[in-house]
């Protein structure tokens, strides 16, 4: 049978309802391996990428999103929020729209990748800019939800992880055994905390887990640093947070699984976005090589040991999610003449 979504694909494993699930056929992304870029950042590991920019909206945020709208729908919702950083945005447009709800996302102002914010108003959703950031947005929503009965769709709503959880079992399913380390970006620690989640409830059926590495850009590094980031900045929008709402989660994800969370740069971001798509072929947002970034500081540093072991990096977002952040910096040559001699001139040049 043709993959038809994750409530079907899963059915009771999820604690969601399983009457009429609200779908566009999310998960099911595929694991790349990519070995040249694993000589450049971790010789002699093998090196896998979670593409999850082939989810419907371009992110790995639709896994959980099918599970949240089927319930609000099984619990008479007619209005779903969020706030949101740009890919919740969409993708509650998107499954709000397909469940004919009404959808209210919150973005900071000024600070969403033009490309998640055209999915949002694509979809239909009533977008409302803040003066403030995504943490205070996610305040306001969770507010006017306690005295509504608005259904909040960000990752605080357990449902939202059960759908992210999926993520590890087809990692798992596709090597034959859990990773010996994942490595993921951290912003809310919503995908840190399922991904665990969906590790641990198959522990018995592999018999080992994966020790995980979080990497947090360094101007919204809060659990990093052991304490809020009040004005958190970086250009990789999809996770600059600066007081997540998992970050307990987190803590203990990383105790359990003996693993390693750091901080990257700005800069260390974009060299890894460029070494994904120039080496592999793949293009993701950002945001979504901080966890290859993390990977590359902490090999060079000697904090993780990676010889011999099977690594599997999460790439949250499809590079298209981002378009600005591929061509700053970029400019084409003047255009030739149209004829074949000119070409044979740029050619060998």
């Amino acid at each position: 049978m043709a993959w038809q979504g994750l409530i079907r694909e899963y059915g009771e494993r999820l604690l969601v309802s399983q009457t009429n699930p609200v779908t566009l056929n999310e998960g099911n992304t595929p694991l790349i391996e990519a070995p040249r870029l694993a000589q450049e950042i971790c010789p002699g590991a093998k090196l896998f990428l979670k593409y999850e920019g082939l989810n419907p909206t371009g992110s790995f945020k639709d896994r959980g999103m099918t599970c949240a709208v089927t319930q609000a729908v099984a619990d008479g919702a007619t209005t779903v929020i969020c706030a949101s950083t740009g890919n919740t945005a969409a993708s509650a447009a998107a499954y709000a729209a397909r469940a004919g709800l009404r959808c209210c996302v919150l973005i900071p102002d000024g600070k969403v990748a033009l490309g998640k914010l055209a999915g949002a108003l694509a979809y239909g959703a009533q977008v409302v800019p803040i003066k403030g950031s995504f943490d205070t947005g996610l305040e306001m929503v969770r507010s006017i939800c306690e005295e509504s009965d608005i259904c909040l769709v960000n990752s605080v709503n357990p449902v939202r992880l059960e759908g992210q959880k999926t993520a590890a079992w087809e990692i798992s399913s596709t090597l034959g055994s859990p990773p010996d380390w994942l490595c993921l970006p951290v912003g809310n620690a919503g995908n840190i905390t399922a991904y665990w989640k969906g590790f641990k409830e198959e522990r018995a059926k592999y018999g080992k887990m994966p020790r995980v590495l979080g990497a947090q850009a360094e101007g919204a590094a809060p659990i990093v640093l052991g304490r809020k980031v009040e004005n958190p900045e970086t250009l990789a929008t999809a996770i600059r947070i600066g007081n997540p709402a998992r970050w307990q989660e987190a803590n203990q994800v990383l105790a359990e699984s003996k693993g390693h969370i750091l901080a990257v740069s700005d800069e260390e971001i974009l060299d890894a976005y460029r070494l994904i798509s120039t080496l592999e072929g793949v293009f993701c947002e950002p945001s979504s090589a901080a966890g290859i970034a993390g990977l590359r500081k902490a090999v060079r540093q000697g904090e993780v040991s990676v010889d011999g072991l099977t690594i599997a990096a999460v790439l949250t977002g499809n590079g298209m999610k981002d378009p600005d952040s591929a061509i700053r910096g970029f400019q084409l040559s003047a255009p030739i003449d149209s004829d074949v001699d000119s070409l044979r001139k740029v050619l060998s040049a």
